[in-house]
């Protein structure tokens, strides 16, 4: 396997993995990103520092033509999952129990949860035995647990926090034999993207990131992570978020 410092961004199509792809294709600290989506990131051009490939991670055989086509490239010390679902054809954020619907709630779970979780099984084997790695999934505050004050949301809610304990199981099975490797879930904060467009009224101006600003936030946590914050759920301040 060729000897490179490699990152991969899964979901580099949407606002903040577009934003992380080219945060980390400008680090020269990479020696190469990779960027998986079911498009190509708009503006997104191949070079020898950077690339794209096809991806969907509701579907395992793409998954696994992708890692394949990862390996080839280097051990990833990053990789990034990025990819989330809150409303569309369909959906909408619950706001009593009355609308739970038991197909938006599989689409709901299937994206937010099962997704990371299937990507984590094609691409964890992928990082370096002895040296640092991170994998990082985007959660979100509103599923924490102990956080939710407020009610409503339940399938996004739900989702998140299944995702957050798929992290922190993986974590623990990830450390046996990648003793410098960590699972992270991150709560980017509230971002000026289409997952959030809908739900910005009440956001105070200095409260709402653009992609940018929430990508450099995300790699700022990542770099500060030590051993003991494997299996956590942080904050894009790099504070932990209760479960």
């Amino acid at each position: 396997m060729t000897s490179r410092r490699l990152a991969i961004v899964i979901g580099g199509s949407g606002g903040i993995g577009r934003a992380l792809a080219q945060r980390l294709s400008d680090d020269t600290a990479y020696d190469h990103v990779l960027t998986l989506s079911r498009r190509r990131p708009e503006g997104w051009d191949d070079s020898l520092r950077r690339s794209w490939f096809p991806a969907d991670i509701l579907d395992e055989e793409s998954l696994d033509r992708a890692a394949r086509h990862a390996a080839r490239l280097g051990a990833p010390s990053r990789i990034l999952v990025a990819t989330g679902r809150l409303h569309g054809a369909g959906l909408a954020p619950e706001k009593t129990m009355r609308s739970l619907d038991l197909a938006a709630l599989t689409a709901l779970f299937a994206t937010n949860a099962a997704g990371p979780a299937l990507a984590a099984k094609h691409f964890l084997p992928l990082t370096p035995r002895d040296q640092p790695s991170v994998f990082a999934a985007l959660s979100a505050r509103v599923g924490s647990i102990g956080d939710n004050q407020l009610g409503g949301w339940y399938g996004y809610r739900a989702a998140k926090a299944a995702l957050n304990m798929l992290i922190h199981t993986l974590a623990i099975e990830h450390r046996r034999t990648r003793p410098l490797g960590l699972c992270v879930a991150l709560h980017p904060g509230t971002v000026d993207t289409d997952l959030s467009a809908p739900f910005q009224s009440g956001v105070a101006r200095e409260a709402l990131f653009s992609p940018d600003q929430s990508a450099e936030n995300l790699l700022a946590v990542l770099e500060g992570l030590r051993a003991e914050h494997n299996g956590g759920f942080f904050a894009w301040d790099g504070t932990p978020v209760p479960w």
